[in-house]
C-alpha cells in the first residue's frame, strides 16, 4: 500500500496554487512537487504510538494531558479524543458508518471525511470534494506530529487527466481544422471519440468509447494539433455549452488537532487552503459527524438559533429543511433581499450535542464572522444526527452583462480569502453539566477568563430594582404641505419637556431604576443624518433643553442613553455613498429600502440608506464621540453596531467580514472608553464586554420545523454581567400580559415599553405607521401593573447569573438562579401540579432558600 502510494505521488506534476479565485485581482504563489504533492508517508515515516486503548482498534495515542487523549488512525485521518473523567470516547466519524441502511454514493464517503470543500469553477458553478473520497482513497495525505497535537495535510483531486477534460463537442469547422493537422493515427483517434451529428453540423464525445489507451490517444491526438485552453472557452461559447477541466481541480488543506487542558482545538489555517485560479474555494465544512448520535440514540443537538433551540435526535423531521444560519446574522453587502427576513440572529459562536453518556461543547474561537452553523436528523440522507460548523473562505457575487440583445451573467469573487484561520475549540461535559445548561454554564465562565463579558459591578453598588426599559421616540420627517406645495418637517412625537412628564409620572407609580432610551433628537429625527457631527433637533427642545434634560435625569437617577445609529446611513450632505458606501461584490454600493408593510416587501421608489463602509467607521465615530460628549450624558445607546456585521467589497481595498469584527471592536473600545455606558440592539459575541444593556434580546428560536424547543441560552450565558430586554411589550406579538409576564419570569428579562407623548395620529401618513400603538397614556397604567409584578420576584435575583433551566412538563418551565432561587412558570390554561403544588393557569411558583 505505501509503495503505490508513494508510486502515485511521484507521477503528481507541478502546478500553481492561486490563493485567491478573482478575474480582476489575483495573488499567487508557487508551490513546487515536493510542497505540494511530497505527501509520501514510509514506513519509516509512521507515526508511532504513545499510548493505546483496546477500545480504539488502529488508533495511536498522540498527544495527552490531565484531562483528554488524543487518538489517531493514520491510515484514515479519523481522529478520537477520550475524556478521562467519564472515560468516554468522542469519534470524528460514527464507528458503524460501514453499516448505515441510509446513506450511499457521496453521502457514505462523507461519513468517512472530516472536511469538505465547496469550490466554484469559472462558470460560477459549485462542486464539493471531501477529505475521504478525494484524498484519503487516494493516499494523497500526509500526518505530522506538532505540538501537544497531530496535523493533516490533505491533497484534494487527481493529476490524472479523464474524459471529461477532453471538449464536449466541436464545430464542424474546428473538426476538420484538428483533424488537418493530425497523422491517419490521430485522424482515427478523433474518429473514434467523437460523433458526427450532420443535422447540427457538429462532432460530439463519445464517451462510451474513450477508456485506456483509447482515452490516452484522443489525448494525443489533441496536443499534437495544438488544442489550447483558448480554443476551448472559444468552442464553449460558439457552441453554448460549459465544462471544467477535472485534471487541474487541485486543493490542499491541513487540519490541526491540538489538546488544551479540557478542550480540543481543532483549527484549519487558511493559508493552508490552495487552490487554483480556476477553482476558488467558496467555503469548508468542518468536523460534520464530531460526536453525531445514531439512531438508537437519545440526545439533542443545541444551535444558537436566537434564544437557543435544541433538536431532539431521530424527531422525525427529515422532510423539513435542515438547520442553517450565519453567525452575526446576513452580510448586507451580500444578502439584499426585497423581503425582509423575519428569523431571528445567531448571537453566540457556539453549539453542542448533548448525550446520555456526555455532552459536546464547540466554541469558534477564530473565523466566527464568516461561519454558519448547519445541523440535521437522521433520516434524510444518513442514519445521524449532527451538528458542525461551516467557514465561507472566498464569496461569490454574480454580474450580469448585456450587449448585441443577449445577456450574460458571470460570477465575480472577493479577492481575496478571509483573513482569519477557523478554529473551533471542543469541550467535553458529563454528568450534570451534560446539559444545555451545563453549556452555559462553561461558556460563560470561558468568557469570563477571556474578558469576553464586561467586569461584574460591586455588589455594595448594585441597583435591586429590575431594569424598566423605556424608549421614547422624538422626532420624524414627516410630508406636510404649505399653499399646496409639499415639503418635509420634523414632527415633534416627545419632546424633553414631555419626556420630563413622563418620567415624572413613571417614578409617581412607583417604577424605579427607569433605562431612557431617546431616539430621534439629533440631526432631523429617529433615521438622522450622518453623525460625523450632532446638532440636536430645534424640534423637540434643541441644544439647552436636551441639557436640561440631562440634569433632570440625573437628578432623578434615570439613566439616559440617546441612540446613535452608525452603520446604516441615509443620503445627505456629508456622505457621498461613491466613496463612503460598502460595495457589493457587483462593484455598487450597498443599499437597503425602507420596508413596505402593505406590501411587505422593501418600496425602492423611496430613497434608500446606505451600508457604511468598515474603512469609514473608526473615523465617522471619532468625530461624533468629538460632539456626543459635550452634551455629558452618561451613556450612549447603539442602534446598529452590536447587531450588524458588514463587508466591503471595493476593489483593490477588500474588507471582509473578519476584518470589518475587529474594526467594530475597535470602534466599540473606543467608544467605552470614553467611560460611556453603552446600551444596544442585538448583541453580538465580540461587543459583549462593552455593554452595560441590550434591547431587544430575543426571547425565542426563529420557529425552524425542524426545531423542537426554545431555551434561554443567550440569557444564561449574560445574566449577572448584562442587563437586558426583550422587545418592547406594546410593539410585541404577545395576546395577553400574562404570557409577558411569564416570558420575563423565566428568560429572567427587565420590562420595555416604546411610548411617544403626542396621540398616535401624529403618526399617519408617515414612514413610521408601524409605531402602531406607542402612545403612553394608554399603557401607563399597563406598564405599572407588569413591572411591579415581575420586579416583585425578579428583584431577589437582579445581578445573579441562571445556572439551570429545564422543561418540567409540557409548558412548564423551571429557572433557577446563582442565588439558589427559581421560578417555575406555568403557560398552559389548566393548573398543574409541580411538587405536590398547585400552579395556576398562566401562573408561576418562586422558591429556594433566600426568597
Amino acid at each position: 500500500m505505501r509503495e503505490a502510494r508513494n508510486a502515485l505521488l511521484l507521477a503528481c506534476f507541478l502546478v500553481t496554487i492561486v490563493l485567491v479565485g478573482c478575474s480582476e485581482s489575483t495573488r499567487s504563489v508557487e508551490i513546487d512537487e515536493s510542497e505540494l504533492t511530497g505527501l509520501d508517508y514510509t514506513q519509516e515515516q509512521a507515526l508511532q504510538a504513545t499510548f493505546m486503548d483496546e477500545r480504539l482498534e488502529g488508533m495511536k495515542g498522540i498527544a495527552e494531558n490531565d484531562h483528554l487523549q488524543l487518538f489517531i488512525d493514520d491510515l484514515t485521518g479519523s481522529i478520537a479524543v477520550l475524556h478521562k473523567d467519564s472515560d468516554e470516547i468522542w469519534h470524528s466519524n460514527p464507528t458503524d458508518r460501514d453499516e448505515d441502511p441510509i446513506a450511499s454514493g457521496v453521502n457514505q464517503d462523507l461519513l468517512s471525511s472530516q472536511m469538505q470543500i465547496h469550490f466554484y469553477n469559472n462558470f460560477g458553478q459549485g462542486s464539493v470534494i471531501n477529505t475521504f473520497s478525494d484524498s484519503v482513497q487516494y493516499d494523497q495525505y500526509k500526518i505530522e506530529e506538532i505540538t501537544d497535537g497531530v496535523s493533516v495535510t490533505y491533497q484534494l483531486g487527481r493529476s490524472e487527466r479523464s474524459v471529461e477534460d477532453l471538449p464536449l463537442m466541436l464545430s464542424s469547422a474546428r473538426y476538420e481544422e484538428i483533424t488537418s493537422k493530425l497523422d491517419d493515427g490521430g485522424k482515427r483517434a478523433l474518429l473514434i471519440a467523437y460523433t458526427e451529428d450532420t443535422d447540427r453540423e457538429i462532432y460530439e464525445r463519445n464517451d462510451s468509447a474513450l477508456s485506456g489507451l483509447q482515452l490516452e490517444r484522443a489525448f494525443m491526438a489533441f496536443d499534437d494539433a495544438g488544442y489550447t485552453e483558448e480554443d476551448l472557452e472559444q468552442d464553449m461559447q460558439e457552441l453554448n455549452f460549459t465544462q471544467e477541466s477535472l485534471s487541474s481541480r487541485h486543493f490542499q488543506a491541513t487540519i490541526e488537532y491540538t489538546l488544551d487542558e479540557d478542550s480540543l482545538i481543532v483549527n484549519v489555517p487558511v493559508s493552508s487552503i490552495l487552490y487554483t485560479e480556476d477553482y476558488p474555494v467558496n467555503r469548508i465544512s468542518l468536523m460534520r459527524f464530531f460526536g453525531a448520535g445514531g439512531a438508537e440514540d437519545e440526545g439533542s443537538l443545541f444551535v444558537p438559533d436566537g434564544s437557543g433551540a435544541l433538536i431532539h435526535f431521530n424527531n422525525g423531521k427529515s422532510k423539513y429543511s435542515a438547520y442553517q444560519q450565519s453567525v452575526y446574522g446576513s452580510d448586507l453587502t451580500m444578502e439584499l433581499s426585497d423581503y425582509e427576513r423575519t428569523e431571528q440572529t445567531v448571537r453566540l459562536p457556539v453549539f453542542g450535542i448533548i448525550r446520555e453518556e456526555g455532552a459536546l461543547f464547540g466554541i469558534i474561537e477564530e473565523g466566527a464572522s464568516a461561519a454558519t452553523i448547519n445541523a440535521d436528523v437522521n433520516g434524510r440522507v444518513n442514519s445521524y444526527n449532527y451538528v458542525y460548523p461551516s467557514f465561507y473562505v472566498v464569496n461569490k457575487g454574480d454580474v450580469t452583462l448585456q450587449a448585441n440583445e443577449q445577456e450574460r451573467t458571470l460570477p465575480r469573487f472577493q479577492e481575496e480569502p478571509m483573513d482569519s484561520d477557523f478554529k473551533v475549540r471542543y469541550t467535553f461535559l458529563h454528568g450534570e453539566e451534560a446539559s444545555y445548561y451545563g453549556m452555559a454554564n462553561y461558556y460563560r465562565e470561558y468568557l469570563e477568563k477571556t474578558n469576553g463579558l464586561p467586569e461584574k459591578e460591586n455588589e455594595e453598588t448594585l441597583v435591586k430594582d429590575i431594569p424598566f426599559y423605556l424608549q421614547l421616540v422624538g422626532s420624524i420627517p414627516k410630508q406636510k404641505h404649505f399653499a399646496g406645495v409639499p415639503y418635509k418637517s420634523l414632527e415633534a412625537l416627545t419632546t424633553f419637556e414631555q419626556a420630563e412628564d413622563i418620567v415624572n409620572q413613571m417614578q409617581g407609580r412607583d417604577i424605579t431604576n427607569i433605562k431612557l432610551n431617546y431616539l430621534g433628537w439629533f440631526n432631523s429625527g429617529v433615521d438622522h443624518k450622518v453623525p460625523k457631527s450632532i446638532s440636536v433637533d430645534r424640534a423637540i427642545g434643541g441644544k439647552s433643553g436636551l441639557h436640561q434634560f440631562v440634569d433632570f435625569a440625573e437628578e432623578k437617577g434615570i439613566s439616559l442613553f440617546p441612540e446613535v445609529a452608525l452603520l446604516n446611513v441615509n443620503s445627505s450632505s456629508g456622505f457621498n455613498e461613491a466613496r463612503e458606501a460598502s460595495r457589493t461584490l457587483r462593484g455598487m454600493p450597498a443599499t437597503l429600502y425602507p420596508m413596505d408593510l402593505t406590501l411587505e416587501r422593501r418600496d425602492r421608489t423611496k430613497s434608500p440608506s446606505y451600508v457604511l463602509s468598515p474603512g469609514r467607521l473608526e473615523a465617522y465615530t471619532e468625530s461624533m464621540l468629538n460632539d456626543f460628549v459635550l452634551h455629558e450624558t452618561n451613556g450612549i445607546s447603539l442602534r446598529d453596531l452590536a447587531d450588524q456585521l458588514n463587508s466591503d467589497f471595493r476593489k483593490n481595498k477588500q474588507i471582509d467580514r473578519t476584518e470589518s469584527e475587529r474594526i467594530s471592536v475597535q470602534t466599540m473600545k473606543m467608544i467605552h472608553d470614553e467611560n460611556l455606558d453603552i446600551m444596544a440592539k442585538g448583541g453580538n459575541h465580540y461587543t459583549l464586554p462593552y455593554l452595560s444593556d441590550i434591547i431587544d434580546v430575543p426571547i425565542n428560536n426563529s420557529g425552524f420545523k425542524i426545531q423542537d424547543e426554545a431555551i434561554p441560552f443567550y440569557q444564561m450565558v449574560i445574566r449577572g454581567s448584562i442587563d437586558y430586554t426583550s422587545t418592547p411589550f406594546n410593539l410585541s406579538t404577545y395576546t395577553n400580559e400574562r404570557q409577558y409576564i411569564l416570558k420575563s419570569l423565566e428568560y429572567g428579562a427587565g420590562v420595555h415599553f416604546k411610548w411617544i407623548h403626542e396621540p398616535n395620529y401624529k403618526l399617519k401618513d408617515t414612514e413610521y405607521n408601524h409605531l402602531y400603538s406607542v402612545n403612553y397614556e394608554q399603557w401607563i397604567d399597563d406598564a405599572t401593573r407588569i413591572y411591579h409584578e415581575i420586579n416583585a420576584v425578579l428583584s431577589h435575583v437582579h445581578n445573579e447569573s441562571i445556572v439551570a433551566h429545564e422543561k418540567l412538563e409540557e409548558g412548564v418551565y423551571k429557572t433557577v438562579y446563582s442565588n439558589g432561587i427559581y421560578v417555575i412558570v406555568n403557560y398552559n390554561e389548566t393548573a398543574v401540579s409541580i411538587d405536590e403544588m398547585e400552579i395556576e393557569a398562566q401562573g408561576y411558583m418562586t422558591g429556594g432558600e433566600t426568597f
